[in-house]
């Protein structure tokens, strides 16, 4: 078995071997393109400030209902997997920002909402299992391998996943549902939660304050960095892989090294 491997091997690892490291450069390539047109501004973003006046105007205080709504939907009921609720967090504070309402009451809100929106996704997830996510979560775009993800999120950092999921955003919206569903007990998931919601909402919502003059330099500071940021992770992780691979290859020859050495 392991001579008719030996055979076969020569030809497969040369493939891998050209196949990996070009795989390598253009994906770093292509992020590093992404990076670049963030920074540079190459596509520019919509201007939003006209929309933000209008919007302010036409709905006042409901903007309490709306933004809190929207954030404890984003978990509670999967809504994140469709539409970030960040951009109604950015959106809510820019309104605030503008005097319609007051950052004092909305920031604990979105805060409160967020914090229940984790807590009934974390009991839907202890009550229904992982059986009803991988049987529905297709419809709202959490496929097999996204699901994998978290999980391997969750092997990796455990309940710290609750905090640092909260800025990725698939990993956010089924997380909690997740760790109900795994087991987790409800003393370890709650401190995360309540930890990851406040950092969650105070910096989002303080974005959308601070660039309360300009919705459009908000929108286009949290874009520039997000893609900043997510070009740099997908070259670290495609780093990672390489090498990982490149380990697994050195590891496999190694023990058939091991395994034709005569006792």
């Amino acid at each position: 078995m392991s001579l008719i491997r030996g055979s076969a091997d020569p030809a497969a690892k040369s493939t891998r071997n050209v196949r990996g490291p070009l795989q390598l450069v253009v994906l770093a390539s292509l992020a590093l393109a992404a990076m670049a047109v963030g920074v540079t501004g190459a596509v520019p973003l919509p201007d939003l400030e006209t929309v933000l006046t209008r919007f302010s105007d036409s709905i006042g205080t409901w903007t309490y209902v709306l933004v809190a709504g929207l954030a404890f939907l984003e978990t509670a009921a999967f809504v994140g997997l469709i539409a970030p609720g960040e951009t109604a967090i950015v959106i809510g504070g820019a309104v605030a920002g503008q005097g319609t309402i007051e950052l004092g009451v909305l920031l604990p809100l979105v805060w409160l909402a967020a914090a229940l929106g984790d807590l009934v996704s974390f009991t839907l997830g202890r009550r229904l299992g992982r059986p009803f996510l991988a049987r529905h979560g297709r419809r709202l775009g959490m496929t097999p391998a996204r699901l994998d993800r978290v999980d391997a999120f969750f092997d990796r950092h455990g309940a710290k996943t609750i905090l640092i999921g909260r800025f990725i955003g698939f990993v956010r919206a089924v997380a909690p549902f997740v760790a109900g569903a795994s087991g987790m007990r409800l003393r370890s998931f709650l401190p995360w939660s309540l930890l990851g919601t406040a950092v969650w909402a105070t910096t989002f919502t303080l974005v959308g304050f601070a660039f309360q003059h300009s919705f459009s330099a908000a929108a286009d500071t949290v874009t520039r960095s997000l893609l900043i940021l997510a070009a740099a992770a997908i070259v670290f992780l495609i780093w990672r892989r390489h090498r990982r691979e490149r380990l697994t290859e050195a590891g496999a020859a190694a023990l058939r090294l091991d395994s034709d050495r005569p006792r």
